[in-house]
């Protein structure tokens, strides 16, 4: 012990300052260091939990710039279906004025478009204008193709001239709703025999003594006013284009074979004549002797909305009522 305190009372004072000097040197870098650490501690706290003011504008202008994105995607979706509906539409127009298999106007390719949301996330926004910019570009090729297709059926409707009242494109009855049609086109059970059959027209259910209108110019090929066949009243129309239209289980007939009607003339009023459940009115439309679906002819009166709400109704399938 002696030995020790001799030891430090013989070190030189310049040596014990260094000494000193050494140990606050370290003790501050300690310092610094542990209120270093307790800083990017509680800075990394604190930005977990709160956010800075230029981070809040950038998250919502991010915000913003999703949301306008994934509106303008949703409205491209829906111009896009009204698109396709026009399309469809025009296409069976352009079959009922040329008679034959439409040609296809539109270059259709495989692609799938679908983005989702946590893709969305990830996506820069030169990355999201991209997107949106090819997705015009198609809509706009699109429009184009339809504007096309539009003036010539107009040149061809011209040409044609009064020839084009003769092809059916009315309902045969008051409709507007949509909602008298209660079986389609196709395969349907038949309402007495419980069997699958096929069925030629379409059905609306409308009271008794509801007015038939005929759908487009011909003269009246049949009568037929026998209530004990299986059509009831009936009465066929010759359009004299290859097409004829069929109305039956009527309950009064106003025209007579070999009268000539015009689009849009009462013909007739419903019943429940012949095999029928209930009061309604079957409609056929025939092409060159073959049954055609009646739905894609009544482009005069419906605009591409309606149009696409009755295909989806008749798409449901429903109950024939012969």
């Amino acid at each position: 012990m002696r030995d020790r305190r001799e030891r430090i009372k013989n070190t030189p004072p310049w040596l014990n300052r260094k000494s000193s000097f050494r140990q606050r040197v370290l003790n501050l870098l300690i310092i610094i260091i542990s209120w270093s650490a307790i800083t990017v501690f509680f800075y990394v706290g604190f930005s977990m939990f709160f956010d800075t003011q230029l981070e809040d504008e950038l998250k919502a202008s991010y915000g913003g710039l999703d949301k306008e994105y994934v509106k303008l995607n949703e409205r491209y979706d829906s111009i896009e279906v009204v698109l396709r509906n026009l399309e469809e539409r025009d296409l069976n127009v352009f079959s009922a004025l040329f008679e034959s298999k439409p040609i296809d106007l539109y270059v259709s390719e495989e692609r799938d478009d679908t983005i989702s949301n946590d893709q969305l996330l990830t996506m820069t926004n030169k990355e999201l204008g991209v997107i949106f910019l090819s997705k015009t570009a198609r809509l706009d090729s699109s429009l184009t193709n339809l504007s096309t297709t539009r003036q010539s059926l107009i040149d061809t409707i011209k040409a044609k001239g009064d020839d084009v009242n003769n092809i059916p494109s009315i309902q045969p009855i008051i409709n507007k709703k949509l909602t008298l049609l209660t079986a389609s086109f196709g395969m349907r059970i038949h309402p007495f025999y419980k069997s699958l059959v096929q069925h030629n027209g379409v059905d609306y259910t409308v009271p008794e003594g509801t007015r038939v209108f005929v759908t487009a110019d011909g003269v009246v090929k049949s009568a037929v006013s026998k209530k004990t066949s299986s059509t009831g009243l009936s009465v066929t129309i010759d359009h004299q284009n290859g097409y004829q239209t069929i109305y039956n289980h009527l309950s009064k007939i106003t025209v007579r074979k070999g009268q000539k009607v015009r689009q849009g003339d009462i013909i007739a009023l419903t019943g429940n004549s012949g095999l029928s459940l209930s009061p309604h009115l079957h409609y056929e439309i025939t092409h060159n002797g073959e049954h055609i679906d009646p739905i894609h002819y009544f482009s005069n009166e419906l605009s591409p909305d309606e149009y696409n709400r009755i295909i989806r109704i008749a798409q449901t399938g429903m109950q024939s009522f012969d």
